[in-house]
């Protein structure tokens, strides 16, 4: 069965009443592409923790055995990439390659050949693999993923499009800014607050520094309660990344070559890369605030939450007709 588009989708979310309409406008002057960063071995997951006591054993062999973004936290089963795919093609997007790992084909295999085969007809959906190198037990990073995303598409080149992370259930909204902005290079600034976190969890997270007319000026990650004062506005709010990004392809594809490896973790990151653009580039990166939550599915504590916060957002998936541009999700209000 598919996930059901309603053509005059409405973007419902924290006083945001964005319409389809709206981003179809938008879209005379931007490009509906999107890359999926889903190429991570998920060590943390995979990890054994309390949390594992609780869950189906389904659900125990999905974290152990699958990319973070198949396990199957949906309804009967259905994986989490089904539900960021769907708000995907909800927020306009057609173009979408998904940055896999080269010791796992479970993505490509599901949306090939398997459950998921059908679902998105009305999604260009194609692949990139981000190798392990040799000497190394992990990919070289999210940088490097995207990297290898853009080299597979060198029909992107003079465009702009949207990274996003696998295993964060970003809105119809979000996605919808990101495709709507003008802006060459922009980022979803989220407010800490909306964020239904633990308290130690969201402090972990990388904070965004900007200027007056809201363009980027620094991604500080860990940032000690000092530097979160400092970045905090005249209303107290303090503005974090959650690693969704809309970038222009010949800008910041230097940047993912180039960019040093992070010197505890060793990996090379999407976030210094943006900071390298901005460095080289002031005012290259627009900001654009946004207060939600956004689910993410790091470790197998976040699977029951995750789980639940499907079940109340996202009605029953009906089957429709064959008509391949009537796909996604629908939701409960």
């Amino acid at each position: 069965m598919r996930f059901l588009v309603p053509i005059r989708w409405r973007l419902l979310s924290a006083g945001l009443n964005l319409s389809i309409k709206k981003i179809f406008e938008h879209r005379l002057v931007v490009q509906p592409n999107i890359a999926i960063l889903a190429g991570g071995i998920s060590s943390r997951m995979k990890k054994i923790t309390p949390a594992v006591a609780q869950l189906d054993p389904a659900l125990r062999r999905d974290a152990a055995e699958k990319p973070k973004a198949m396990i199957g936290v949906g309804e009967n089963f259905r994986p989490f990439l089904d539900y960021l795919l769907g708000n995907i093609a909800a927020a306009g997007y057609r173009n979408v390659v998904i940055v896999i790992g080269d010791k796992d084909d479970s993505i490509r295999a599901y949306y090939e050949e398997g459950d998921g085969a059908k679902q998105f007809q009305g999604l260009n959906i194609s692949y990139a693999v981000q190798p392990i190198p040799a000497g190394r037990q992990k990919p070289l990073g999210t940088a490097d993923a995207l990297w290898h995303a853009l080299k597979s598409m060198p029909l992107w080149r003079g465009q702009s499009f949207t990274v996003c992370n696998s295993d964060n259930l970003y809105s119809v909204a979000a996605l919808g800014l990101m495709l709507a902005d003008r802006h060459a290079n922009a980022m979803i600034d989220y407010d800490r607050a909306a964020l239904q976190f633990a308290p130690e969890r969201i402090s972990q997270f990388a904070v965004i520094k900007k200027d007056a007319e809201g363009f980027l000026m620094d991604i500080i990650e860990k940032p000690s309660p000092e530097e979160m004062a400092r970045m905090a506005d005249s209303t107290g709010r303090v503005g974090v990344s959650m690693n969704i990004f809309r970038l222009a392809y010949d800008r910041i594809l230097p940047c993912l070559k180039t960019v040093p490896l992070h010197p505890v973790r060793r990996e090379k990151e999407l976030p210094a890369a943006v900071k390298m653009l901005v460095d080289q580039n002031p005012r290259a990166v627009f900001t654009i605030p946004r207060s939600e939550h956004v689910p993410d599915l790091t470790t197998q504590a976040d699977i029951l939450p995750v789980r639940e916060y499907l079940q109340e957002r996202f009605q029953n998936i009906q089957p429709i007709s064959d008509r391949p541009n009537d796909l996604t999700v629908n939701r409960k209000t």
